[in-house]
């Protein structure tokens, strides 16, 4: 692969990902789901311990989203990207937060992992796995952490 090709697959997926923010801002999951593969494989924050294809990663989306009153504000930090031909992953930060259906505040931050594939020449998300930090004494999420 070329240094000019891996700049332009790592542009994409910057690009991607820089769509899914402001996708899940806008609470848009037709949007959001226009960059994944029918076949994907979610690893969430939140139960169940996996959604498997489009259909059921949409609709636990759409669930998502109607929790929140106000758009989902997402800040992408740290975003670093590998691509090598059809594959390619990154990692980064997120925080999400907003105003949820009952009114109170939502401020937190997440690990994620998100796996693409080049289908049809587009760069498409694969796999995703989102995640906290738990503390090994209370057995407790550690939600309250920020970079």
């Amino acid at each position: 692969m070329t240094d000019r090709q891996s700049a332009s697959d790592e542009a994409q997926i910057r690009a991607a990902m820089t769509e899914r923010a402001e996708a899940i801002f806008a609470k848009d999951s037709d949007r959001v789901m226009a960059l994944f593969t029918d076949d994907l494989v979610s690893f969430d924050v939140l139960d169940p311990l996996q959604v498997v294809g489009a259909t059921a990663v949409k609709t636990r989306l759409e669930a998502w989203f109607a929790m929140y009153r106000s758009p989902i504000r997402c800040e992408v930090r740290d975003l670093t990207v590998a691509a090598d031909g059809g594959v390619a992953f990154c990692h980064s930060l997120h925080r999400y937060s907003g105003t949820l259906a009952n009114g109170d505040p939502a401020d937190m931050w997440v690990r994620d992992t998100v796996c693409f594939r080049k289908v049809g020449g587009a760069w498409r998300i694969t796999h995703e796995h989102m995640s906290d930090p738990f503390n090994l004494e209370t057995g407790k999420a550690s939600i309250d952490l920020a970079p």
